[in-house]
């Protein structure tokens, strides 16, 4: 759902490109609480892993193909604000390095395929946990219909972006049909792809999982014909390697190179939702041809490298290399400002 430059008007890119932007500062406020010693360098491989799915395009109706859009699994994985930053990443290496999604359009895609994404999903995510038993299971379930919703939710807040700003005149009722349409099914594999992955992860690291936490139900005993809460038990030691999110890192990071690098060459060839309705109902008349269409690396081939299997999987890998260097710089840096922002350390109060 990678918006070109053309299809919204100037005022009504500069404007979102507002909202994108103060949406990213209070992403990156909030994900001082969320990212930590541990969680900061797996939210930069969270972003790589979301770059390199998004490569591989899957069919879901005749002509039409979809990809996952990654807000729903980030939310879940890292959290929320950490979740905006990381589809904001892969936006932005895909914009600067791939000519994916216009440079000028860079703010509705970040509206739209990272804000409104985050949100829906982990709304959804986390009051379906509330009334779920707490297992993970729930967790499991609670994704697969976040990440399922949070699709047309993406197709509506383009819609409605288009009904003000569009350069075409297309019906709205036209574009918002034919959108809700086709990611209502991409939303189904984007609900596959989020349960999988966080159910992968679940039942290796449970910890690791910002969306599982504060799950776990006391243990309850029966005491004179009542519950009540358990004694706690003294924390069991863990091994280190347990411990270590090296073997973490390092599995998610050569999955990611796999997927891009090699799997991507047999991802569907079709036009995605966006391009398929805006071929089919003409909101393309107006599309811009993109600023870095020169670029080495565009459409995801290398430059001078005429094996297309060779060109896509290095373009894939430098991909994937260059959003975990950046997504991962981005985080730690956030995370270092925490360490030194005294109103988010907690402190300990004195008894008297």
């Amino acid at each position: 759902m990678h918006v070109p430059d053309g299809f919204i008007d100037a005022p009504v890119s500069i404007a979102a490109g507002v909202a994108a932007a103060g949406a990213v500062a209070i992403s990156l406020r909030g994900a001082r609480r969320e990212l930590d010693e541990r969680t900061a360098p797996l939210a930069g491989l969270v972003a790589a892993f979301i770059f390199a799915v998004q490569m591989l395009n899957f069919p879901v109706a005749a002509g039409t193909s979809g990809h996952l859009l990654g807000g729903a699994l980030a939310a879940i994985l890292v959290g929320p604000y950490t979740g905006v930053l990381c589809v904001s990443v892969v936006l932005l290496m895909q914009g600067i390095l791939f000519a994916d999604g216009g440079l000028t359009a860079l703010g509705v895609n970040v509206s739209v395929m990272g804000v409104v994404t985050v949100v829906v999903a982990y709304a959804i995510f986390r009051g379906l946990l509330k009334v779920l038993p707490p297992t993970r299971r729930s967790v499991t379930a609670a994704a697969f219909t976040g990440a399922l919703l949070s699709v047309p939710a993406a197709a509506t807040a383009f819609t409605a972006i288009y009904a003000v700003g569009g350069t075409t005149e297309v019906p709205v009722g036209k574009v918002f049909t034919a959108m809700v349409g086709v990611h209502v099914l991409i939303g189904i594999g984007e609900a596959a792809i989020t349960a999988a992955t966080v159910g992968a992860v679940l039942a290796v690291r449970p910890d690791l999982v910002h969306g599982a936490r504060g799950l776990t139900a006391p243990l309850k005993l029966r005491v004179a014909g009542e519950l009540v809460d358990a004694p706690a038990a003294a924390p069991a030691a863990v091994p280190a390697a347990a411990r270590s999110n090296r073997r973490v890192w390092a599995t998610g990071l050569v999955t990611a190179l796999v997927l891009a690098g090699f799997v991507s060459f047999y991802a569907s060839a079709s036009p995605d939702g966006l391009e398929k309705v805006a071929a089919d109902k003409g909101i393309d008349q107006k599309a811009e041809e993109h600023a870095a269409a020169g670029s080495p690396l565009a459409d995801y081939s290398v430059k001078d490298v005429t094996d297309a299997r060779l060109s896509g999987g290095l373009a894939g890998v430098i991909g994937v290399g260059a959003t975990v260097v950046v997504g991962t710089g981005i985080f730690w840096t956030v995370r270092r400002r925490r360490a030194q922002d005294p109103a988010a350390t907690p402190t300990a109060t004195p008894v008297a």
